[in-house]
């Protein structure tokens, strides 16, 4: 039987077997991974800025936004720190890309948010905001960050953050329908998005590459000091 493969970072929800498969059924039986000590998040958006004689600044973005994350560990016992550290040479170093679950945002902020949620017509690549569509309750937040499943697009792997939202009673200029939002986010869209693709709240995954040095300690009560430096990386 074919392997399913475990392509997100070991940790609590996500099980990783000797086989490399995750384990489900048909693959070998799986051994999570720890939970993070601490996680931390970085924006990064150069900019290259330039001033006039008269004081004028001048700005343009130098490259595309990239998020950059730091994971560390609390000390790990060995059956704690295999599944994360085999899982990771296994990557070897940035050559392979992976994904990871951010606890912080597994879950929505509104924990009442539900339905199917939809892009409501296309978009189009730079923009910073879109109607959305398929509510049946709650709404996103500002701080919630989301991925695009296009049917059309299978590199479409960006991550976004939400930075302000419309609904049917707080709005601009055009009024959403009740099961619609108009979502503000950064940074703006990588591609040009169809409509209909799924705009995935829950469990957002970041594809990213790890450092190509992985480095750990042993202490003198045998128990392993990890840290993890990743950024995204994008097909």
């Amino acid at each position: 039987m074919a392997i399913d493969y475990q392509n997100v970072l070991p940790d609590p929800n996500y099980a990783i077997g000797s086989d490399g498969g995750d384990g489900t059924s048909g693959n070998a039986t799986g051994s999570n991974g720890p939970g993070f000590a601490s996680v931390s998040l970085s924006s990064k958006s150069p900019i290259m800025k330039t001033r006039t004689n008269s004081g004028r600044m001048v700005a343009r973005a130098l490259k595309s936004h990239q998020w950059d994350i730091n994971i560390s560990y609390n000390p790990m016992t060995r059956t704690e720190f295999e599944p994360v550290y085999n899982f990771l040479i296994n990557r070897r170093g940035s050559l392979k890309p992976f994904f990871v679950s951010l606890p912080q945002y597994r879950n929505p902020q509104d924990n009442t948010m539900a339905g199917t949620t939809k892009v409501d017509g296309a978009a189009i690549a730079g923009a910073t905001s879109m109607k959305i569509d398929g509510f049946t309750a709650g709404n996103p937040t500002p701080g919630d960050l989301f991925t695009i499943t296009d049917a059309n697009d299978s590199n479409h792997k960006k991550t976004y953050r939400v930075t302000q939202v419309e609904t049917n009673t707080h709005y601009n200029s055009v009024q959403p329908a009740t099961d619609e939002r108009i979502i503000h986010f950064m940074p703006g869209l990588q591609k040009a998005t169809q409509n209909n693709s799924d705009v995935i709240f829950t469990n957002p995954l970041v594809r990213v590459i790890a450092t190509d040095v992985q480095e750990y300690s042993l202490n003198k009560e045998g128990l392993y000091t990890f840290s993890l430096k990743l950024e995204e990386t994008l097909p």
